[in-house]
């Protein structure tokens, strides 16, 4: 059994090829899914969560990701991320444990992939603008995820509710031929944006339907619980829905749930998932003025996906 730590996911993956792979993935059946959720209040007031994911491709591998998401870290001078986590790979032949993955790494980088996959079967062809809403850990990810599949963005900017956080990003951060800035003016961003990816942990949303331009892909990858909205119904219901799988982007969303029971959405209005796209059974964008709306969901599926990728040859 081996250990695969950080650096070592840095050195062997890499968005381009990694978003591939996601994609033949996709083009093969997952046979079981299954995710545990606890929460506890913390000392600001927040939930902390603990998620057990567990994903099955049956004779091929299962594995196991646990997950701790504490909030309160990105504002206690703690030094440690809000999310972290550790991976367990499994034989699917024998049940013998194969690698055990750092599991923060892996889902930073199995995230943005998952988005980027989203993007390149969903967002405009030839996109220069995105707006990046959150600048936590996942957001530097996103960017050059979403750069990678689509290298005709030339502008990104970043929004974050702490302004220094946003500016701290944007001076860190370094694209080859990308400007990279924050903004203040989150609705004049949202208006001018080609894609728009959020991550973030809100409650209300943020994003407006109202300020989507004809053609923009809206990629919403925080709210993971029923009471987490990243954008409002009118977002929702003027775009085309897509999402990842039809786990958790459909029974955890926020947006989804709510949409769902309002009746601003039924089911059916939930076009294909990143499977369907994947195998062609849905042609995803359909014309240029289309706004595209992405639930990323996550999920175990995900997981297992990237750690068999990681453990390639290996």
């Amino acid at each position: 059994m081996r250990f695969i730590g950080a650096e070592e996911i840095h050195q062997r993956l890499d968005y381009p090829a990694l978003v591939e792979a996601l994609a033949e993935c996709h083009r093969r059946d997952v046979d079981d899914v299954g995710l545990m959720v606890l929460e506890q209040p913390t000392p600001s007031g927040k939930a902390a969560h603990f998620l057990t994911g567990a994903s099955w491709q049956r004779g091929q591998a299962l594995g196991a990701k646990l997950t701790t998401l504490f909030p309160d870290n990105e504002y206690n001078d703690s030094g440690l991320p809000s999310v972290q986590a550790v991976y367990v790979l499994f034989d699917g032949t024998n049940g013998s444990p194969r690698a055990v993955i750092d599991g923060t790494l892996l889902t930073l980088y199995k995230t943005a992939a998952d988005s980027a996959l989203g993007a390149r079967l969903l967002a405009p062809s030839a996109p220069e603008r995105m707006l990046m809403v959150g600048a936590g850990a996942l957001a530097p990810h996103l960017i050059r995820a979403h750069c990678a599949v689509r290298p005709s963005l030339k502008k990104v900017e970043i929004w974050n509710r702490t302004p220094e956080r946003a500016e701290a990003l944007a001076t860190s951060l370094s694209l080859n031929g990308v400007d990279i800035k924050a903004t203040g003016d989150l609705e004049s961003a949202a208006r001018r944006a080609d894609i728009i990816s959020c991550a973030t942990m809100a409650t209300e949303p943020l994003i407006l339907g109202e300020w989507l331009k004809p053609g923009a892909h809206l990629d919403l990858v925080g709210s993971y619980r029923p009471s987490m909205h990243e954008c409002d119904e009118a977002a929702v219901m003027r775009a085309s829905v897509f999402v990842d799988s039809p786990w958790n982007a459909v029974k955890e969303s926020g947006e989804i749930i709510s949409a769902l029971a309002s009746g601003a959405l039924v089911r059916s209005d939930i076009l294909a998932d990143t499977f369907a796209l994947a195998r062609g059974d849905h042609p995803g964008r359909t014309g240029d003025d289309e706004i595209t709306l992405f639930k990323n969901g996550g999920g175990a599926h995900l997981d297992l996906m990237v750690a068999q990728y990681l453990c390639e040859g290996v």
